[in-house]
């Protein structure tokens, strides 16, 4: 079993002078759970090599066992600092996509023109793509086969008005998820403000922030084994 895990390239929060990039638990979490499932995974991001972290995810009020565990994983930190450039890996390689949120990707990922053809070719493929808080909204330009918004009509959540304006960043974000993804025609829905939620869609996998990263993580593993049954990647890893 294969997983890419895409991260952001960007570290500014717009015109702040703050540093942002992406959220330590929501890459950590899912980590451990592929690794723990016997996942190889493999980490790109636009500009390859290390990708920033946004700085308030490092605080002590953010972290978690999974983020300790991350942070004194020599291996884990290898990878991190030497992520693949986005433009040359494919799906072809991989067996589902995760991407983690921060608010990096609003600025970056949302407009990658890798990172679009990247989920419309992995979804088409019949694989699933699973993006947590922030993340959703590099779903903005992806298209169905048909040419339709990948979210229209389709089950998604992603981080809410409520928990943004919460951090006070509603006016320095290039764009609000929720109001993004409903403009697209998603069919949005929420749980309560910082509580784990996860909405499964077939191959389309979203949760609403930082505490829902390791619920959509085991929601793609999900995916994969109800996708090969017996022949589960999670057995035959």
């Amino acid at each position: 079993m294969k997983i890419l895990m895409v991260l952001t390239s960007h570290d500014r929060l717009g015109d702040t002078g703050r540093k942002t990039g992406f959220w330590l638990e929501e890459l950590a979490a899912p980590y451990y759970a592929f690794k723990d499932a016997g996942a190889e995974i493999t980490l790109a991001s636009p500009k390859g090599g290390q990708p920033p972290l946004d700085p308030k995810s490092a605080e002590p009020d953010s972290q978690t066992d999974d983020t300790r565990r991350f942070e004194a994983d020599a291996a884990a930190m290898a990878a991190l600092a030497a992520t693949e450039r986005l433009a040359t890996v494919s799906h072809e390689a991989f067996d589902a996509v995760f991407y983690p949120g921060g608010h990096g990707p609003l600025w970056d990922l949302a407009e990658d023109r890798s990172s679009i053809a990247l989920i419309e070719a992995t979804i088409a493929a019949g694989k699933p793509v699973a993006l947590v808080c922030h993340a959703p909204g590099v779903l903005r330009h992806v298209r169905a086969a048909d040419g339709k918004p990948l979210v229209q009509g389709r089950n998604v959540t992603g981080f809410t008005n409520t928990e943004e304006e919460a951090v006070g960043l509603t006016a320095i974000v290039p764009f609000l998820v929720e109001d993004e993804l409903k403009r697209n025609g998603g069919l949005f829905s929420r749980g309560a403000d910082w509580q784990p939620y996860v909405v499964v869609d077939g191959n389309l996998i979203t949760g609403q922030n930082p505490a829902s990263s390791e619920a959509g993580a085991k929601a793609l593993l999900d995916r994969l084994t109800a996708r090969d049954g017996a022949a589960s990647p999670l057995q035959s890893a």
